[in-house]
């Protein structure tokens, strides 16, 4: 019920505003918000496609456009946009430092650059950036693994994976989960068992952009399903018995983790392991169920896709958006709005159901 006055009431804000107007008086096809997202091939990107049309539909005058994984694209979808007359532009992009070129391009076009979940880096261009707070994101994965372990143990085989090292924000998961975990790394608790970079690293709770780099370098999943598999599977073949039993793996988020799950269900020297995941994605709310992911960080777009066309309203209207925080792109602070986060785990996915996310009350099978 809040999802639904939440999403009721940025509909009603853009009825109220400049931004309705614009439908009644484009000519020619123009269009005044232009919105680019990274691939249509990932379950996420989808619905955030859904959520941002229905808030948008009858409001304004919009044209969302698919880069799939290729930047050159995502210029061009960019260019596309301007020559529709955008005043404002909402983009995700495929790779954080590729895309400064575009949002330059809309900048000198007089277009409000507003990022949606992944920061650009390196570059001015950018007026505004709509996130979850993705440090809390990989604190709250690392935290869960902490959690879960038994009072006092140690020697417990810890297994890291990361997002692609073009996406600024597997940087910051990463992040958050590191300083969750290096304590626990350094006193004995866990230990690395597919990365030599970061057991190199263990003793130092607070890691330098190259330190991290080279460490999700190495256990980078690129945010590719296939990748995570392979790279799971070759990390249990070289890994030693003894370095499985119980085990404890930080999944970067809900498609890697099933494609990591279902490698480490496999393995007969696995007796058992805690994967971390994110999204809530309908097939990870299943694996949870199942019993085949432990847990995912809730990162309700509904509520993220509302705040960007807020933002973009607020920008039309001639007003300051509302921010909370401003993130460093390596060039200039960008004022941020974040949105909270909440972990879900078995004993609480009807927090999903009752919200009927991504179908959630009509499709997950409970037994």
């Amino acid at each position: 019920m809040k999802l639904r006055r939440l999403i009721a009431g940025a509909s009603a804000l853009l009825m109220a505003s400049s931004l309705a107007m614009v439908t009644g008086c484009s000519k020619g096809g123009a269009v005044d918000v232009g919105i680019v997202l990274p691939t249509k091939d990932e379950p996420r990107w989808i619905q955030d496609e859904a959520q941002f049309l229905e808030l948008l539909k009858g409001n304004a005058s919009v044209q969302l456009l698919f880069s799939q994984g290729d930047s050159n694209k995502e210029k061009q979808n960019v260019e596309a946009l301007l020559n529709k007359g955008i005043k404002i532009l909402i983009i995700c992009p495929h790779d954080a430092t590729a895309a400064a070129a575009a949002v330059e391009a809309a900048k000198k076009d007089g277009v409000t650059v507003i990022c949606y979940d992944r920061l650009i880096t390196d570059t001015d261009a950018v007026d505004y950036y709509v996130t979850f707070d993705s440090v809390s994101v990989g604190e709250a994965q690392g935290q869960f693994l902490i959690d879960s372990i038994e009072p006092d143990s140690k020697g417990n085989p810890l297994y890291l994976y990361a997002g692609a090292a073009s996406d600024n924000n597997a940087f910051l998961f990463f992040e958050g989960a590191w300083k969750a975990l290096q304590p626990k790394i350094a006193d004995g608790t866990f230990v690395i068992k597919n990365s030599d970079k970061a057991v190199a690293l263990q003793n130092k709770n607070s890691l330098s952009r190259t330190e991290l780099s080279d460490i999700i370098n190495q256990v980078t999943t690129d945010w590719n399903f296939d990748v995570a598999k392979k790279k799971a599977a070759d990390n249990l073949t070289m890994a030693k018995a003894s370095d499985k039993g119980a085990c404890y793996v930080l999944a970067p988020n809900d498609g890697t983790a099933r494609a990591i799950s279902d490698e480490f269900s496999k393995d007969p020297a696995v007796t058992s392991f805690v994967i971390t995941g994110q999204d809530a994605e309908l097939a990870s709310q299943q694996y949870i169920v199942d019993g085949r992911q432990s847990m995912t960080v809730w990162k309700n777009t509904s509520i993220l896709a509302a705040d960007a066309v807020a933002m973009a309203t607020q920008v039309l209207d001639g007003t300051i958006p509302e921010t909370t925080s401003t993130y460093d792109n390596g060039k200039i602070e960008v004022p941020a709005k974040q949105t909270a986060v909440t972990v879900i785990t078995k004993d609480n996915i009807d927090l999903l159901v009752d919200a009927n996310y991504n179908g959630a009350k009509t499709q997950l099978r409970f037994e």
